[in-house]
């Protein structure tokens, strides 16, 4: 299904531009265009790539993407860019944004009210956003791999407390990790 038009950043090639919303993606003109050919016009793509000696066979594609990423690994020290803002409370936070080559690879944020009880929790769901998008961005620029044990990871340095939100989705997320296992020594054995 197709939606209305708005300037954003095209899932596609990643230009700013007009996009348009299909199958929960926004596309450009020219990529909703060749999505538009994938689906209704499969075997078009084929006969494209026999004339113009092409290939999208999935191994010459991986081969050519993780070729181009080769995952980086953070150095010592990073550039860094902090910013400070107020919530809706009037509260003072503080926004650090580290970079790597221009582009950000980590967030993190803090408050002076770090020993206030009432803004605990609220420090501890912060943690756990603020290092779930520095997974993501060193994902996206880093070409870091996302897996489920570096999610867990993430989320069990960001509780503070037993039950906290950060706890409670460890617990819930970890019992996805203990099928995993089991699905591997069951393939194993």
């Amino acid at each position: 299904m197709t939606q209305a038009l708005h300037s954003e950043i095209c899932d596609g090639c990643g230009n700013s531009t007009v996009v348009v919303e299909a199958e929960g993606n926004e596309f450009c003109s020219e990529c909703h265009t060749i999505v538009e050919i994938l689906q209704n016009k499969p075997n078009l793509i084929t006969q494209l790539c026999r004339l113009t000696k092409t290939s999208l066979a999935p191994e010459v594609v991986s081969q050519k993407s993780s070729a181009a990423r080769e995952p980086r690994e953070l150095p010592d020290v990073l550039d860094a860019v902090r910013y400070r803002t107020r919530d809706r409370d009037q509260n003072t936070w503080y926004v650090s944004i580290s970079e790597m080559n221009g582009e950000p690879v980590e967030i993190f944020a803090s408050t002076a009210f770090d020993r206030d009880h009432h803004l605990q929790s609220r420090i501890s769901n912060l943690t756990t956003i603020t290092r779930l998008v520095s997974l993501i961005l060193r994902h996206i620029f880093l070409g870091e791999v996302l897996t489920l044990d570096k999610t867990l990871k993430q989320l069990h340095r960001s509780s503070r407390q037993k039950n906290d939100l950060p706890d409670m989705l460890t617990r819930v997320l970890s019992n996805y990790r203990k099928n995993q296992d089991s699905e591997t020594t069951g393939e194993i054995s």
